[in-house]
């Protein structure tokens, strides 16, 4: 059997590496943990703790470090890397003409305008020297990586940026999502100026990432080991050893927080009419949030509050929690909230407006002053997101 060097990047990576550690034991050269914060590695890998959801100097570290390692293989070697969310961010090379600030700066306007996960990595892809295949496309020998998806559909080439996987995008189409997110305009000249060139394809012209047939990534394959239905399945054990009857909603649940949120309650609440009570529904997935508002919040917690006023016209009992799988909702501390029929009630008692904390983007200070915020700490992983609805 080969000898392996292991890379593992994400939030899963400290628990990664144990594993593979583990399995593969002395056939291990070399190993570089790069994880989001810092956690007990396998004895000889190295560790860097890397900076989300914007990508750090210690991100950019890291992805230096990955590719030496990547370049390190000897032909006879294998390459495993181990793959989990938040590694686009955790590991960052910025590709020739840009920075790390121009790309700090990119990622941060494309999340707050509500750009999803497709879109963004569409374009850091094309700002990077490590993903979209170039991770892969760095070794003499063959590649397996195994990830664990935080991508509503498991597009492999999405999940963490692609670093071992062909990318059938190009420079035009990341210049497209930038006209879509605010114009080009909005973001910084380098940036522009990059995905421009390359989608010149004149002499001289950026690089296009390594597509699907490239035979540099003719040795590397790329397996999804874990994803949201493996965390419905999960929740659905839980609930059937509870006695709820249950209803399982396999389409992902996207688009716009608020606007997803009163879509998907009346249509998860008419697919439960028949269903025996007490009842719980699962559903998962991934929403945006635009931000317009000087609040604080995450996707869940705007997701739960924009579901409020639905939840109170239904006169009945019924509860409603929007989690995190990673115990982290945007920037806070809590990793979603719980929403009921008693939620607005309790809110004009307290003197709370509904409207307003939507509109501002401060679901966070909303829930907390009703205590309703959910709080798990950092779980260690991420496979998006869960809603869990109990009617009575």
């Amino acid at each position: 059997m080969p000898n392996v060097r292991i890379i593992a990047a994400g939030k899963a990576a400290p628990a990664m590496a144990a594993a593979a550690a583990r399995c593969l034991g002395s056939r291990i050269r070399a190993g570089l943990v790069i994880g989001a914060a810092p956690a007990p590695c396998p004895h000889g890998f190295e560790q860097i703790v890397g900076g989300h959801p914007l990508p750090t100097a210690a991100s950019e570290e890291a992805g230096r470090c990955a590719l030496a390692l990547a370049g390190s293989l000897a032909a006879d070697e294998r390459l495993l890397v181990l793959l989990s969310g938040g590694a686009s961010a955790l590991m960052a090379v910025p590709a020739r003409g840009v920075t790390l600030d121009d790309k700090r700066a990119t990622t941060e306007r494309l999340l707050r305008a509500g750009a999803d996960i497709h879109a963004l990595n569409t374009v850091r892809k094309h700002l990077s020297a490590i993903k979209g295949g170039w991770l892969a496309a760095h070794t003499r020998g063959a590649c397996r990586a195994l990830a664990i998806s935080d991508v509503v559909g498991d597009d492999l080439s999405v999940i963490a940026s692609g670093p071992t996987v062909g990318d059938a995008s190009r420079f035009q189409d990341a210049l497209d999502v930038l006209e879509r997110f605010g114009g080009a305009a909005a973001y910084p000249p380098a940036v522009v100026g990059r995905l421009r060139n390359g989608a010149r394809s004149t002499a001289g012209a950026a690089p296009e990432t390594p597509k699907p047939d490239d035979p540099r990534l003719a040795r590397t394959t790329t397996t999804v080991i874990g994803s949201r239905l493996d965390a419905m399945t999960g929740a659905a054990g839980e609930a059937a050893s509870l006695g709820y009857h249950l209803l399982r909603v396999d389409d992902a649940v996207i688009g716009d927080a608020r606007t997803a949120a009163v879509s998907h309650l009346r249509a998860v609440l008419e697919r439960a009419a028949g269903v025996g009570r007490p009842a719980c529904i699962i559903s998962s997935g991934e929403t945006t949030v635009h931000v317009t508002g000087g609040g604080k919040g995450g996707r869940n917690q705007e997701f739960a509050l924009a579901a409020a006023e639905g939840l109170a016209r239904l006169g009945a009992a019924v509860v409603m929690a929007s989690v995190g799988t990673d115990g982290i909702d945007g920037p806070t501390d809590a990793a979603g909230a719980v929403a009921d029929s008693t939620t607005l009630e309790r809110a004009r008692a307290a003197g709370l407006s509904p409207d307003r904390h939507l509109s501002d983007n401060n679901a966070y200070a909303f829930f907390d002053a009703l205590g309703d915020l959910i709080h798990t700490g950092p779980t260690g992983t991420n496979v998006g997101d869960l809603q869990i609805i109990l009617l009575a």
